[in-house]
């Protein structure tokens, strides 16, 4: 059985993906912290659950070559959910972004990442030891 079967190491790495996007996004709407009129973003929480997948397999799609590439997407796009934040405070040029807000985010994020960088090392190594190897 390949480890990518193993529901524990699909989910870890889902999860450390998610963090890998959400990173993207944030990191966008700290570089438009001072863009006119422009409103942070950040991605819909994971839910593992019996009922909903994984990743949701919402992309965003290029429908003419001289369209950009989506922002915070790969070329092929991304498979979680963004969602725009509303209820914030909007400053007179119209932006929206709060520096404070969006590096909370950032940290909080980055923690989230290496535990489950840590949870999904260690489950190797316990498989290792179950095998019998060094």
């Amino acid at each position: 059985m390949p480890i990518s079967n193993i529901p524990l190491f699909s989910m870890l790495r889902t999860r450390m993906q998610w963090h890998q996007e959400r990173q993207k996004v944030l990191a966008e709407n700290v570089a438009n912290a001072d863009t006119p009129n422009f409103r942070s973003r950040d991605l819909v929480p994971l839910k593992f659950d019996r009922t909903t997948p994984a990743a949701p397999g919402v992309t965003l799609v290029r429908t003419s070559a001289g369209h950009q590439t989506p922002a915070g997407s790969a070329a092929g796009g991304n498979s979680f959910e963004s969602a725009r934040n509303v209820g914030q405070e909007i400053r007179p040029t119209g932006n929206a972004v709060s520096l404070e807000e969006e590096m909370i985010k950032v940290a909080a994020n980055q923690m989230d990442f290496q535990a489950a960088t840590a949870l999904y090392t260690r489950s190797l190594g316990l498989i290792k030891t179950a095998l019998g190897k060094p």
